[in-house]
């Protein structure tokens, strides 16, 4: 099959995107695929005749996550302004000519549902779940009335806009996010008066919305759904400080159990939850549902990723590993999931 693997765009998780469309992009080509990245925002300026069949080195210049997010308003001023819109020049061209595009986007327009809407209506086949759950899950806010409404159990909080009282009627400790963001980017944990302004003045950065949270003390865990079904779970423990963009891609600084060490009753529990929130947010093939285990054993399902990644230190290839399932017949299952659609 010729297959487009979708990667950078404008989001705060553009190189963490990269790095999953690197990663993929190799486990085509080892399934006897043929392959091209494309960054849905750059495009691709050069000849694209045969371009499936070409001897391109497309992973070769991609370059590890660094610690920080990178700067958007630098790579938009990299692009040619004779091109106007989202799509760069070619991109939805390749993406026609292609059978399945792999959906290696993290973030802003790539998980909130836009990328999906326009292949939908040009009948492009695509991984990952569609244009209507991918919008509502990247506004945590939403997703979380979603879960709430459907008996699983979210933090406590608030949604705020732009313009509206930002007085903290959670309480601290809290934890202060924007609300469409990925990778932790915007996301503060808040013990005073002081350090809320901050974080409030942090999130609004990112988006026009934020989520104000209790804070949970206690451990952190993940659990993927593929087609419905939980995978096992993944503990996460952050050598410092909490799960943020840092230690999320930087290599040795988390302790990553998997799987998570927990009594059956408790592992039944959280998987529960994780196949529950699959179903009411009307997920599509594959998601990952972050958890936190308070001290006293309660749980709470902090968000759904509709895309995440597949990174070295990403967690569903860990869990896949798990039930014995390779990264290369993970990749493969998702192109097979796509094709039924």
């Amino acid at each position: 099959m010729n297959i487009v693997v979708l990667a950078g765009g404008t989001s705060t998780e553009r190189d963490v995107s990269f790095s999953t469309g690197k990663n993929v992009y190799e486990a085509v080509k080892k399934n006897g695929h043929k392959a091209i990245i494309l960054d849905p925002y750059m495009g691709y300026d050069k000849e694209i005749e045969d371009i499936f069949d070409k001897d391109i080195d497309w992973a070769g210049e991609i370059e590890a996550v660094k610690e920080n997010n990178p700067d958007i308003d630098a790579v938009k001023a990299m692009r040619n302004p004779e091109y106007k819109g989202f799509f760069g020049p070619n991109v939805l061209k390749l993406c026609l000519e292609a059978d399945v595009v792999f959906m290696a986007l993290h973030g802003e327009n790539g998980e909130n549902g836009k990328v999906q809407a326009a292949f939908d209506l040009e009948g492009i086949c695509y991984t990952g779940t569609d244009t209507l759950s991918s919008a509502v899950c990247l506004n945590k806010g939403m997703a979380k009335e979603v879960m709430a409404y459907a008996g699983i159990p979210v933090p406590k909080g608030v949604h705020l806009y732009k313009g509206d009282c930002t007085d903290n009627t959670v309480g601290y400790p809290c934890v202060v996010k924007s609300c469409c963001g990925g990778s932790s980017v915007g996301v503060s944990i808040v013990n005073d008066k002081s350090q809320y302004d901050a974080a409030i003045a942090e999130g609004f950065k990112y988006d026009d919305e934020v989520v104000i949270e209790e804070y949970i003390a206690g451990r952190e865990f993940s659990v993927g759904v593929i087609e419905g079904k939980a995978l096992p779970i993944i503990e996460i423990a952050p050598l410092q400080g909490f799960y943020d963009y840092k230690n999320k891609y930087q290599a040795g600084s988390t302790v990553e159990t998997c799987p998570a060490l927990l009594d059956a009753n408790k592992t039944n529990e959280m998987q529960q939850y994780a196949e529950r929130a699959f179903k009411a947010l009307r997920l599509r093939d594959y998601a990952r549902m972050d958890f936190m285990m308070a001290k006293d054993g309660r749980l709470f399902c902090l968000e759904a990723n509709t895309l995440p990644g597949m990174t070295c230190t990403s967690l569903i290839p860990q869990e896949a590993a798990a039930i014995g399932m390779s990264f290369e017949e993970l990749i493969e299952k998702f192109i097979s999931l796509a094709l039924k659609h």
